[in-house]
């Protein structure tokens, strides 16, 4: 196998392994010795590839953090409309819940500042500028009422991010794609400049 692919391969294995480890155990509870042995990985393989147990949270959430940045991107591209692009926004965030729970778990509700050194809060993050931007060039087309950006992005994507958590929290055991017609048609008319809808 080529070094290039090979490197590839047990990166990703890592990586898979320890989303699964950190986030049914936590990040402390997880040691290097467990994601050895879950993964199948060497030791020596591990250590030369992300150095140490930091390196490997600090990878896993910039490949994620990156991840939701491409699929932003292209709903970006995708779609021509404030409306079109938040409502394709959260259904991503609820494809990805209900399909890869794990993914969601690690990237909102890991407490990533205790055991990263210098990373980003999540509201600083491109994926989020990207969604601040969505709605910053909704209040430009007149789609979106001119309030604090802020706040209209907490306004539009918070009560599906508070649905994510009570799915992860196991409190609702529904698809939240059942859900997401009717969370939307809430949370658009909130800044919706149409007030007729």
């Amino acid at each position: 196998m080529p070094a290039v692919s090979q490197k590839k391969d047990v990166s990703s294995i890592v990586l898979n392994t320890a989303l699964h480890l950190f986030t049914a155990k936590g990040y402390f509870n997880t040691s290097i010795p467990d994601i050895v042995k879950a993964s199948g990985c060497s030791t020596g393989s591990i250590y030369h590839h992300f150095s140490d147990k930091p390196g490997i949270a600090k990878a896993l959430y910039d490949s994620l953090v990156e991840r939701m940045s491409t699929q932003l991107g292209e709903i970006e591209q995708q779609y021509d409309s404030t409306k079109q692009r938040c409502h394709a926004i959260i259904k991503l965030l609820f494809e990805i819940t209900d399909n890869e729970p794990e993914v969601m778990r690690y990237m909102l509700f890991a407490k990533h500042r205790e055991f990263i050194n210098d990373v980003a809060p999540i509201c600083s993050t491109k994926p989020f500028l990207i969604m601040k931007n969505i709605i910053a060039n909704g209040m430009k087309s007149k789609e979106v009422r001119n309030i604090d950006q802020m706040i209209a992005v907490s306004v539009v994507f918070g009560g599906a991010l508070r649905l994510i958590q009570l799915k992860l929290d196991n409190v609702l055991n529904d698809s939240l794609i059942d859900k997401l017609d009717e969370v939307f048609d809430c949370s658009w008319r909130a800044i919706s400049h149409n007030t007729a809808h």
